[in-house]
């Protein structure tokens, strides 16, 4: 029913915007709340007990991180005598309410539920979840000062860790990007108390690739590596061009993708933290690896010439078109 969603796309919005614009921790968790409560339906629209079981795991993860937070912040209230958001400056409900937030948005090492929601919900359900989702606990992350220094650098190494590791022997596209996705937020974090500026380009690049990566995947309605080989007979140019969107996502020079994990390294170098910077480094390499696995099985392999695989894609719908087009050339040549 579009009126339905539409209330749903509404609510998604609404929960974003609230969260953005408050500066007490009560409005704060309540965006996040409606945030939550707007896009379970969008998850278990398709009443497959796959992407039940999904929403229902989202579900779980969401209220717990929401009650802790709901929890830091009363704490916070009850030592400090104030709810702003900005003015924290007790070391527990801080790292409390930065812990609540890592779970809300899936760092390692609470990571785990995210490959298991998104492998559960169709392409477009997850691109939201993987990009509109992590706007606004990030907008909070962002607002908290004096957070001790040491819990995101760890936060955001064992994520670019776990992202690196996680996808390696994984088969499901969906999964390799919900891992590439953990990555990517672990480059996040390691710079959000350096530069946050850093921290909004490197989520903004993100955006872009993702954007672009599950456009690129529901257009040939593929779910694993194994349906991307036969995706040359049906889209010649657009499959020639996903390697490139594939290796932005990896970071590699000429893309646009290196752009924020090369000004972060420099900054981690300014910082004094070389060593940091290089195992940061090391396991973009990881990450790098699975992406190289999903362009060969794409371009570089044979695919078989069969006419049934080409049918369905003359009458497919136009409508996807523009925005992969918009966003591929952005991935590929916004450097």
């Amino acid at each position: 029913n579009p009126y339905i969603l539409a209330t749903l796309l509404f609510g998604l919005g609404l929960g974003t915007t609230i969260t953005f614009a408050s500066s007490h921790w009560l409005l704060a968790w309540m965006g996040l709340e409606i945030n939550t409560l707007a896009i379970i339906p969008l998850m278990a629209q398709h009443h497959h007990p796959r992407a039940v079981e999904a929403t229902t795991k989202y579900f779980l993860t969401q209220a717990t991180a929401a009650a802790m937070l709901l929890f830091a912040s009363t704490t916070n209230a009850w030592l400090t005598g104030q709810w702003d958001i900005q003015q924290m400056s007790h070391p527990f409900p801080l790292t409390l309410i930065t812990l609540a937030l890592a779970l809300k948005i899936g760092l390692a090492p609470m990571h785990t539920w995210l490959p298991e929601v998104l492998q559960g919900l169709d392409l477009t359900t997850g691109l939201v979840l993987s990009t509109w989702q992590k706007l606004a606990p990030f907008a909070l992350l962002l607002q908290i000062q004096n957070v001790n220094p040491t819990i995101l650098v760890t936060l955001g190494l064992a994520s670019t860790l776990v992202g690196g590791w996680g996808g390696l022997n994984q088969t499901q596209l969906r999964k390799v990007l919900a891992y590439s996705s953990i990555a990517h937020l672990g480059w996040m974090i390691l710079i959000l108390q350096y530069s946050p500026s850093l921290t909004l380009l490197a989520l903004l690049t993100y955006f872009v690739m993702t954007f672009s990566t599950f456009l690129v995947f529901k257009l040939n309605k593929s779910t694993s590596i194994n349906a991307l080989a036969i995706s040359w007979t049906k889209a010649p140019i657009l499959t020639s061009l996903t390697p490139l969107v594939l290796l932005s996502l990896g970071g590699l020079p000429p893309l646009t993708g290196f752009m924020p994990k090369w000004l972060i390294l420099q900054e981690l170098a300014k910082q004094d933290l070389a060593p940091l910077a290089t195992l940061a480094a090391l396991s973009a390499l990881l990450s790098l690896y699975f992406y190289l696995r999903i362009s060969y099985a794409m371009t570089l392999t044979m695919s078989p010439n069969n006419l049934t695989g080409v049918t369905p894609w003359r009458f497919s719908s136009p409508q996807l078109t523009l925005p992969l087009a918009i966003a591929t050339s952005a991935t590929i040549s916004l450097l």
